[in-house]
């Protein structure tokens, strides 16, 4: 099988590129990635040499290029995302270019080339915030940042090409992702390096913010799953039923480092800040999927990680 993996070189991308070339080591993957801030080639320096990996340079936006690659693979696994909420709220145009209308060109030049499958990663933010109980495939989006809702755009162009089109569009919602390689921005990795650094955590308002934390290493083989046994016009929500709050999180960093709570410094809530996210995976169980790790054995290789590669982050803050 021949992959066009798009934005490859950021955190999931990354790590879905490496795991594929392990566990399928005859498929040939073809990374398209612009390289904005959060592109990073180091992030696969480790495959670079191998003779099933290649590496393009360019956007999705790019009708001309994006048409050309198509007609060289199979199946199309689309990464390619601006994803920080924070940039969202103070500059939206750039969420809407590319979540939106570079996921309408992805599938417009894959349906001229009759790709045989088209899957869409999304996030469990576009459903937005739920008080009790988890959000199911089929409920309404409602998305509060212009993250999210460009996310939620990209989501009803992919299923609109099925319905119309009968194109072979496969989506999936996880929830908040960590691990290795993920741009430190994020709150894992931000506060694990701030600590490495000695400097302050921030952390929003009052900290009770809850999110399902799923390990990239078990999203990568859901994502493998769906790809290769998913239905066509279908979504897939994955988590992980790690519900914590940001402040639970927080704390069980600083236990990791040994460090007290006088390094974290409360500062203004994020505007429009959901307060749960709560994903239902039934639906992805029926294809025989459940998460595999454990999840502070998981946060403590992440911290182990970010301990261990200085090199790969440093430079990056």
């Amino acid at each position: 099988m021949k992959l066009l993996v798009t934005g490859g070189a950021g955190f999931i991308g990354s790590n879905f590129i490496r795991y594929m070339l392990k566990v399928y080591p005859e498929y040939r993957i073809i990374n398209l990635d612009k390289l904005t801030y959060a592109g990073n080639l180091d992030n696969l320096k480790d495959i670079e040499g191998n003779p099933n990996y290649k590496f393009m340079n360019g956007d999705i936006c790019d009708s001309s290029l994006i048409s050309n690659l198509v007609k060289e693979v199979d199946v199309v696994v689309n990464f390619a995302a601006e994803s920080h909420v924070d940039r969202s709220i103070e500059s939206p145009d750039e969420f809407v270019k590319t979540n939106v209308l570079g996921v309408n060109n992805l599938l417009k030049c894959s349906l001229d080339a009759g790709i045989k499958r088209f899957v869409q990663i999304s996030t469990d933010e576009i459903y937005g915030s739920i008080e009790s109980s988890s959000f199911k495939e089929t409920d309404i989006l409602n998305p509060s940042s212009p993250y999210s809702a460009s996310k939620a755009s990209g989501d009803l162009i992919a299923l609109a090409y099925y319905k119309t089109y009968d194109f072979p569009v496969v989506i999936t919602r996880s929830t908040n992702n960590f691990g290795s390689y993920q741009y430190p921005e994020k709150l894992i990795p931000l506060f694990v390096t701030n600590i490495l650094e000695e400097k302050k955590i921030p952390l929003y308002g009052d900290g009770l913010n809850i999110r399902d934390w799923l390990y990239v290493e078990d999203n990568c083989e859901a994502i493998d799953l769906v790809l290769h046994e998913g239905k066509e016009g279908e979504v897939y929500n994955i988590g992980a039923k790690n519900e914590l709050s940001n402040i639970e999180i927080t704390r069980m960093v600083l236990d990791i480092l040994g460090k007290d709570k006088e390094f974290i410094e409360y500062v203004s809530d994020r505007l429009g800040h959901d307060k749960r996210y709560s994903v239902d995976i039934s639906k992805i169980k029926t294809l025989g999927w459940e998460p595999k790790y454990d999840f502070k054995e998981a946060l403590k290789l992440t911290v182990d990680w970010y301990k261990d590669n200085k090199w790969w982050w440093e430079k990056l803050k």
